[in-house]
């Protein structure tokens, strides 16, 4: 596994982070606090993606069980839809449902690569 030095994978982070938290303050949320968040997110994803060499598309989670799967996929269907579903709950403008949506693509990121990365350091 071939791994990014630090210098240049935080900086790349921050600026992919800083952008990510300015498009959504400009199209989706006009919270800068909120933005700040999703830039904070989106930054510490970028870092694990950038350092770690990870693919952002590959299995990242394969179980062997047939019933394993199944509950994988009804949990990660509910996991995808929920945001949407907040957003017609709370009748929110459709520029927040966006800004949930890449909030909650953000955690779901960040929190696959870093456990991702986790896991390689241990195997090394």
């Amino acid at each position: 596994m071939k791994r990014m030095s630090v210098d240049r994978s935080l900086p790349l982070a921050t600026v992919f982070g800083l952008l990510v938290g300015y498009l959504v303050y400009q199209f989706f949320l006009s919270d800068w606090y909120l933005a700040l968040v999703i830039a904070t997110i989106y930054a510490g994803a970028a870092y694990f993606y950038f350092a770690f060499d990870i693919a952002l598309l590959g299995s990242h989670v394969e179980f062997k069980a047939r019933s394993d799967k199944i509950g994988y996929a009804i949990g990660l269907f509910g996991v995808s839809v929920s945001p949407l579903a907040l957003g017609a709950y709370t009748g929110s403008q459709e520029s927040t449902i966006f800004g949930i949506v890449v909030w909650v693509i953000g955690m779901i990121a960040f929190l696959v690569l870093a456990t991702t990365a986790a896991h390689r350091e241990t195997t090394i």
